[in-house]
């Protein structure tokens, strides 16, 4: 019992202690509340304080004057106290006396008579606190600078606009003062140009005006594709940089599906990331976003396991050492890979299963050892590959798959028709409903035929209403379809077909093939490595051809013409100039073996290793290249160029595939050079050295190289020729084992040097033509000549000439040299070699070396006939009579003298016939040093090569409106690498001196490289040697002149027409019923082949001399030169 009693007062001790905790709790908060409260009271008192300060109103001023002394003799410590005895004070009863003692009273005693007085009073002082109190607690706007705008991005600067008229609640009649005060420089100017034009017209300009008006001047030009930049956004860096990239695109377009913008962006994320992204099935864009932004900060990919090792057989897990042991015993333990794919995942979240062991999850679940297992998601993608990699490229589509389906049960639309994205594997293709063009897509991921409803309205087709059903879109969303278009005609690469067509939201993309028709048409030969699609139509074989963005693509004239004879499919409208400066022949590349004659062919197959890429090394041979330098002890380091971001992968992607290819290796060498980048017309890119220091501290090599005129001597009587060209021909020859290490180069993750000859070395040139004259030695000027790698191989007959041609690839096969077919002429009877057109009538001068002279047109006003006699005027000394040839000229110079005769035109025609012939046109003496003299102007470039300032050959050429813009030292380094190009035959293995009239370019040899305008023309002058001398403008007048001239047909290339005239010309030939009757691929004449498709902007003049017959454009006084359509 005692025990007990002592338990109860315990828990009664324990309860009291409680309680005691709990009371001091009270009293701690009751204590906080009472002195917050007495803070208040004080913040308040000084407040009225200052509020009675302020105020001037009868009866309170000396009451207030002597609390305001009183409160400054006894201090702040206590206002409360002091404002209580005031109003005590004021609260006392009073007795009043006479009016005649009113004056002797003090102020401080004055008081209102009566309580209405006295209530009114409060009143207002109540009012007063309310206004003082709404003052003190309002909260202050911050201050916002109003931003100004003088270019960059327009929707930036109107966004933030907006925000400013939101925070300061800026009435709308003022927004458009506002804003149009802060446009500075151009904008200003358009703004004053804007609001005059309002002016003029009576219009108002209110903000809805001015912001329509604002996007049309500086906003992205409306031929711009902003869908198609949307549709193609890939990941290249930063995850946070790619949703910028697609935040700033999403606000340019409309017309996109929520479905269709997360489907987007997930597809151009990176391949893991976007796989991961899909496993968790986000159904807003937002929450996607967010999901790639946390994953990439986790670094996810680093521990999710890649493609390659699911796959491989052998794969181990990766074992890391412990941190604190030098070794251990234990094994990682090995997981099962199990492949699932969509379907089966859901089924996983749906039943809540455990992704590692597959058993129940539950919070706090741990799997069990040896149950644990991997899962590989298989998108569509991987199946493809997969499909791809254990089948042939062909796939087969059997009308039976499917057959017994339902018409809307579980119908199917692909991510590719939904959102336009084109990937490789993708069949896309131009196609015709009546006289509309409509693009293309057929695709078997999805189970309908679909149609866009805009294409519809355009096309004016009308949807008839359907029984809804459920579209299921790959990314696991639904979409409903609710009308359809019967029996739509469709005219599709020659090929016409009738399908029905469900109306469906798509983007960039008109139609949509889907297994509906797919089925109807049996079975389907899909070769996606040549992007055909073959099936049958009753008994006829059908082939389409889909194309791919990098294949469509602006054409000029000679580009266009070696296309055609290679076996591209084009539409063309050409309209020939008759009277046109005859061309040289343009011998073609012949990737078509088939098009070679019989013989040839033949020949080839014999030699087909010949023709092979190269899979290892070249041999060691005795003409392996040297660098021999003039102080070995000095090696030569050059630091790296900074490069960007985006060109660090191609970087490391080239350096990669040169070591599987054998070419280099990694270095430990002493020199170091720095590498270059450059783009190519394709879009890919170029990987070059600059050797320019190694280069300066060579030993040249003085070996002879032959001149052109002695070598084209040897041709006299041949008729058959072939001109052969090797594959990369200066990666066919090894360095010398001792010199390997100086090629070395530095990029950003590594060292590494050439096992081959690399480009850029000066005496490359000199090591390759040793070694082609050692290995054609027998056989050089009897029916081989060689200069440097143009082989040219010539016969007097057939017979004759495919005995040479076996000799000479039986020496290449012999000593493991290899060609490029596709840029070989085979068994020509004139071609093109040395700047010189060979034939069995002899050698004759390109036309190109004059036509800038010869094309020179007729002067129009005084301007121009000072040009041409600048030009003609500097090689008077050399045109017998040239004072009076000219002498029509002198009169027409004077003020209002221009006035064109017969005589200055014949003046004019003599003085061109003069300047294009000996002794004025000097023959070449390569005894003697060249000059070339460039120059450039805002129309475009001109250039002369010269011996002894005599001319050897003119050329010139047009800019384009892009090459216009361009800085003047750009254009300048243009002119120089165009004439360089143009005369490689005659400077190739010698010295020379380029003379400009731009000083920066004199230090081109010794500056550091550093923009991308100075790599991409370096780059085209590694393995000259040469000179740089500045010349003032007003010297150097020939290479001036030829850069200003205007009105010839060699400047007027490029016109720019708007897609709807474009069309209006292709619609006369896809409807035309022979046109349309050809089969693709089938020769409509002059050596084109029909193409449906016309998707570009712009339209280029070339230099065809062929016509198309009734052609639908009119010639301009029948001067226009060949029109050719190319879209992108």
């Amino acid at each position: 019992m005692e025990s007990g009693g002592d338990s109860n007062n315990q828990k009664l001790i324990e309860a009291i202690e409680g309680s005691s905790a709990r009371l001091g709790n009270v009293l701690d908060n009751v204590m906080e509340t009472l002195a917050a409260m007495r803070r208040e009271s004080n913040a308040n008192a000084e407040r009225l304080e200052k509020r009675y300060g302020e105020r001037e109103s009868n009866g309170s001023d000396g009451l207030r004057n002597e609390r305001r002394r009183r409160g400054s003799r006894s201090g702040r410590e206590e206002p409360f106290e002091r404002w209580a005895d005031g109003i005590h004070e004021e609260d006392r009863p009073r007795e009043y006396e006479g009016e005649e003692s009113e004056p002797q009273r003090s102020p401080l005693h004055r008081r209102p008579h009566g309580r209405r007085e006295r209530e009114e009073r409060r009143r207002r002082e109540e009012e007063d606190d309310v206004r003082v109190s709404d003052r003190h607690d309002r909260i202050r706007k911050p201050k916002i600078d109003f931003p100004t705008f003088g270019g960059g991005d327009p929707y930036e600067w109107l966004d933030r606009v907006e925000q400013y008229f939101l925070v300061y609640e800026i009435p709308r009649e003022e927004k458009v003062t506002l804003a149009s005060y802060h446009l500075e420089g151009r904008a200003n100017r358009w703004w004053r140009w804007l609001r005059n034009l309002y002016a003029r017209e009576g219009n108002p300009l209110g903000w809805t005006e001015f912001m329509d008006e604002f996007l049309k001047q500086w906003g992205p030009s409306p031929t711009i594709n902003h869908h198609g930049q949307l549709a193609k956004l890939k990941q290249e860096g930063k995850i946070q940089d790619y949703i910028d990239q697609f935040r700033q695109l999403q606000t340019m377009v409309e017309g996109w599906s929520e479905e269709a913008l997360l489907g987007t962006f997930v597809d151009g994320l990176k391949s893991w990331l976007s796989k991961e992204i899909k496993l968790k099935q986000p159904t807003r864009l937002q929450d996607a976003m967010r999901m790639a932004e946390i994953m990439d900060q986790n670094n996810f990919h680093d521990r999710r396991p890649t493609k390659e090792s699911f796959n491989r057989k052998d794969s181990k897990p990766l074992q890391l050492k412990p941190q604190n042991s030098a070794t251990t015993t234990s094994k990682p333990p090995q997981h099962e890979v199990r492949k699932l794919n969509r379907e089966e995942l859901q089924e996983y979240i749906k039943k809540g299963l455990c992704f590692k062991c597959g058993n129940k999850w539950e919070k706090g679940h741990q799997c069990k050892p040896g149950q644990s297992f991997a899962i590989h998601l298989v998108s569509s993608e991987d199946e493809a590959d997969e499909s791809a990699t254990s089948s042939s490229e062909d796939s087969t589509i059997d009308e039976e798959d499917e057959a017994t389906r339902s018409a809307h049960e579980n119908a199917e639309v692909s991510l590719h028709a939904l959102s336009g994205v084109q990937r490789p594997s993708t069949m896309r293709m131009m196609a015709w409903i009546g006289r509309h063009e409509v693009s293309l897509l057929v695709d078997n991921g999805s189970s309908h035929n679909f149609i866009n409803p805009d294409a519809l309205h355009r096309i004016g087709l009308k949807g008839a209403a359907t029984e809804p059903f459920d579209v299921k879109v790959a990314s696991g969303d639904r979409l409903q379809c609710q009308s359809i278009v019967k029996d739509v005609r469709l005219n599709v690469q020659g090929v016409r077909i009738v399908a029905d067509l469900h109306v469906l939201q798509l983007v960039g993309l008109d139609v949509v093939l889907g297994n509906a028709w797919l089925r109807s048409i049996g079975k389907v030969i899909t070769d996606y490595k040549t992007m055909t699609m073959e099936f049958k139509v009753g008994t006829k074989k059908k082939v389409w051809i889909a194309f791919h963005p990098k294949e469509v693509r602006p054409c000029e004239a000679n580009m266009l013409e070696r296309l055609c004879r290679g076996g591209a499919l084009c539409l063309a409208v050409v309209m020939a100039n008759q009277g046109g400066a005859a061309g040289g022949p343009q011998p073609q590349p012949n990737e078509d073996m088939s098009t070679l004659p019989l013989q040839v062919r033949q020949l080839l197959e014999a030699h087909q290793k010949v023709l092979e890429q190269p899979t290892h090394l070249p041999p060691q041979r005795p003409f392996d290249h040297p660098i021999r330098l003039k102080d070995e002890s000095k090696p030569i380091n050059v630091p790296p160029y900074r490069y960007a971001h985006f060109q660090k992968g191609e970087i490391e992607r080239q350096v990669e595939e040169m070591m599987k290819q054998g070419l280099i290796r990694p270095s430990t060498s002493p020199f170091s050079s720095p590498i270059l980048l450059v783009r190519k017309k394709d879009g890919s890119w170029r990987f070059c050295t600059d050797y320019r220091a190694l280069n300066e501290a060579t030993i040249k090599d003085r070996f002879p190289i032959p001149t052109v005129d002695e070598m084209l001597d040897e041709l006299h009587g041949a008729k058959y020729f072939t001109r052969l060209d090797l594959r990369a021909g200066y990666h066919q020859i090894r360095m010398r084992k001792e010199d390997i290490h100086k090629t070395a180069f530095r990029t950003h993750s590594g060292h590494y040097e050439y096992l081959v000859m690399p480009f850029g070395l000066c005496n490359a040139p000199s090591t390759f033509q040793a070694a082609m004259n050692k290995v054609f030695k027998l056989h050089l000027r009897k029916f081989v000549i060689v200069f440097f790698d143009d082989i040219l191989v010539y016969s007097k007959s057939k017979e004759e000439h495919m005995k040479h041609l076996d000799q000479v690839m039986s020496i290449l096969e012999e000593h493991n040299f290899y060609i490029k077919a596709s840029k070989c002429a085979f068994m020509q009877e004139e071609l093109e070699y040395l700047g010189h057109i060979v034939s069995g009538q002899g050698v004759r001068v390109d036309p190109r070396k004059i036509e800038a002279m010869t094309d020179w047109p007729l002067p129009k006003d005084i301007s121009a006939l000072r040009g041409f006699l600048g030009l003609t005027g500097y090689y008077r000394r050399f045109v017998r009579d040239y004072g009076l040839i000219a002498k029509p000229f002198t009169n027409m110079l004077k003020k209002d003298g221009f006035e064109w005769t017969s005589a200055a035109k014949q003046a004019f025609e003599e003085l061109k016939r003069a300047m294009t012939q000996t002794p004025v046109l000097a023959l070449p003496n390569f005894s003697q040093p060249f000059q070339v003299y460039t120059d450039a102007s805002n129309e475009g470039i001109g250039a002369v090569l010269a011996q002894d300032k005599r001319p050897l050959a003119y050329i010139s050429k047009a800019l384009g409106p892009q090459k216009k813009a361009w800085s003047t030292y750009a254009r300048e380094m243009l002119a120089v690498v165009h004439a360089v190009k143009v005369w490689r035959p005659y400077l190739l293995g010698r010295r020379f001196t380029i003379v400009t009239d731009q000083q920066a370019l004199r230090h081109l040899l010794t500056q550091k490289i550093v923009t991308p305008d100075q790599q991409k023309f370096l780059v085209k002058l590694l393995g000259f040697e040469y000179d740089i001398i500045y010349q003032p403008g007003k010297e150097n007048k020939v290479a001036d002149a030829l850069s200003r001239k205007e009105g010839s047909p060699v400047l007027d290339t490029t016109l720019e027409d708007k897609v709807g005239d474009i069309r209006d010309i292709d619609i006369p030939f896809v409807e035309d019923e022979t046109v349309s009757d050809f089969e693709v691929g089938h020769p409509i004449g002059c050596g084109f082949h029909l193409f449906y498709d016309l998707l570009g902007s712009a339209v280029k003049l070339g230099g065809f001399t062929d016509s198309v017959p009734n052609s639908p454009i009119s010639s301009t006084n029948g001067n226009a030169s060949g029109l050719f359509f190319f879209g992108w």
